[in-house]
């Protein structure tokens, strides 16, 4: 059966996993790219399309929490408000 995580701790733990597993291996090329983790584990995926990110991590984590970041960003992604 697959953990199930509060909101706030897969933030946290797909934080800390991008910290220790992503961040170090990310090249200059990456820049905007989606990265998808598995908060359970610290498997990643890194592509431009955020779509396929998770499709390919799912593949592998059917059962995984994910959290979504942007190499290079604050957030996966940014919304504008109406004026």
């Amino acid at each position: 059966m697959p953990a199930i995580f509060a909101e706030d701790e897969i933030e946290r733990l797909g934080e800390e996993a991008f910290e220790r597993e992503v961040r170090p291996v990310l090249r200059p090329e990456d820049d905007g790219k989606f990265v998808a983790i598995a908060v359970d584990s610290g498997d990643y995926e890194i592509d431009a399309d955020d779509y396929t990110a998770v499709m390919r991590l799912r593949a592998r984590r059917p059962d995984g929490e994910f959290w979504l970041m942007r190499a290079g960003y604050s957030a996966a992604y940014k919304f504008a408000g109406a004026k």
